[in-house]
């Protein structure tokens, strides 16, 4: 890197996206990359991620392909492939009623199939190709930040020091500090100027909300599942299937719709077969949009799990038996922003639109941010001057389609756990019937989804460009 940079990056969150966009920066050696990451040490909180083709694409071409390959048993696959098959399981005798085939991909060397991985192998695999260039921070946790309309950007953390930076890149996630100090000052701002309204959607940005679900999460030993019950579905099906067990409605049916949860459970091997990525959800969706009371994250005793399941069926009940002391996730999500960037400061991943993970993809959602953000600073037109230019194209062309895919993983919730369908539990239907409604179901939740693996972030990439020419 010559003495002087072009400009000098700072990264708050050493996350996927955080790590992806500085590996994306850090190519270009006259851009200097600092990531500042709260936690003492780099380690990935979680357990799958999966990853259709639209991100999958972005992989190969930051050349990560081959180093995450060797961490899973899949391999990409072009055409039809089989991606999950869906079971009614809420009775003793659960009921298979849908596979989901991925489209064929349209363009060269697409996969059709969903890549799994296990989240610490991923981070460690953007470590790996991390140009030395970039530096990486640890036990740095942003306190606030300080933006003028001339002169660098005045980081200050919780340790009491202090960073300069040109840009500022906030990928630190759902409680994000750099979301909070945007939308403070856009809400200082507006108050000033008698803008009332301007300034209260602004103070209403800065929290999340709950969504009204509840994620319990376990990594379960594939040796402890096989020994319990032998022969189970996620062994015995190809390794691109995955399993969604789902139930109707439960709890007490009034006319306002309270106390009722619906829930569904997935299951399918990560880490090369050596465990079973296990997450149960429990949702209220009259809760949607409240405040949780509690820990959003915290261990709880696997009964707490199990008591919502004893009436399923057995290959549940075997998964419910090898799961100890699961991870309860409270879903928060964010309300949709109107807008990522201010100034020189841009918002990306969680930070800028955490959504519901019914299509997981948020991973994928935060490696398509990093990479367009990447494209528009690195190209060679950029510099200190234009920086505002760059991310106010970058909150155009992305913003839109990642509230569109805030929607659909709302939506596929829904779908998952029966919500606004035609199936109900109070009206009594034929086997043949109940079969009906449930592949409409599916047909329409794949329908929702299919945009993850039909469609490409390559259109996005390119008008972000021809609007940066035009600029």
């Amino acid at each position: 890197m010559s003495s002087e940079p072009r400009f000098r990056v700072a990264i708050c969150g050493a996350g996927i996206g955080g790590l992806t966009a500085a590996l994306a920066l850090a190519k270009s050696p006259d851009i200097e990359v600092q990531v500042y990451e709260g936690a003492q040490k780099l380690a990935e909180l979680g357990a799958g991620i999966g990853l259709f083709s639209r991100p999958w694409e972005l992989i190969r071409k930051l050349g990560l392909d081959t180093d995450l390959l060797k961490c899973t048993e899949i391999k990409p696959v072009e055409g039809p492939v089989t991606a999950f098959n869906y079971r009614k399981s809420d009775t003793p005798e659960g009921i298979e009623f849908y596979t989901l085939v991925t489209k064929e991909a349209t363009r060269a060397r697409r996969p059709g199939n969903l890549m799994t991985f296990h989240r610490p192998d991923f981070q460690n695999a953007l470590l790996q190709n991390m140009p030395r260039s970039a530096r990486i921070h640890c036990s740095k946790r942003l306190r606030s930040y300080n933006q003028r309309p001339t002169g660098p950007i005045e980081l200050s953390f919780e340790d009491g020091t202090t960073a300069t930076c040109d840009i500022l890149i906030g990928a630190d996630g759902l409680k994000s500090a750099v979301r909070r100090s945007m939308f403070t000052e856009k809400a200082r701002i507006a108050h000033s100027e008698g803008r009332t309204a301007e300034a209260a959607e602004c103070e209403a940005s800065i929290e999340p909300v709950w969504s009204g679900t509840n994620a319990y999460r376990a990594l379960i030993p594939a040796e402890r599942l096989s020994a319990r019950y032998p022969g189970h579905r996620v062994f015995t099906q190809p390794t691109q299937v995955r399993f969604f067990y789902l139930l109707n409605l439960s709890g007490t049916l009034t006319s306002s719709s309270a106390d009722i949860s619906t829930s569904y459970v997935i299951g399918y091997p990560i880490a090369k077969g050596k465990f079973i990525n296990f997450v149960a959800f429990k949702a209220r969706h009259d809760l949607e949009n409240t405040k949780f009371n509690g820990p959003w994250v915290s261990a709880t005793d696997s009964s707490e799990v199990t008591s919502m399941f004893r009436t399923w069926e057995p290959e549940v009940q075997a998964l419910m038996d090898c799961i100890e002391r699961p991870l309860r996730w409270s879903i928060h999500i964010m309300r949709p922003l109107s807008t990522y960037v201010h100034g020189r400061v841009a918002l990306i991943g969680d930070a800028a639109h955490a959504s519901p993970p019914h299509q997981g993809s948020g991973a994928g959602q935060a490696i398509e941010d990093a990479f367009v953000l990447a494209t528009l600073l690195a190209h060679p037109s950029t510099n200190r001057q234009n920086l505002p230019r760059a991310l106010s194209i970058f909150d155009r062309v992305r913003r839109p389609v990642a509230h569109d895919v805030h929607e659909r993983n709302r939506l596929n919730g829904q779908y998952f756990t029966f919500h606004h369908t035609n199936l109900t539990p109070s009206e009594e239907l034929s086997r043949e019937e109940t079969l009906k409604r449930l592949k409409a179901l599916g047909e329409a939740f794949t329908k929702n989804w299919e945009w993850a693996w039909s469609t490409s972030a390559e259109p996005v990439v390119r008008e972000a460009l021809r609007l940066l020419n035009e600029s």
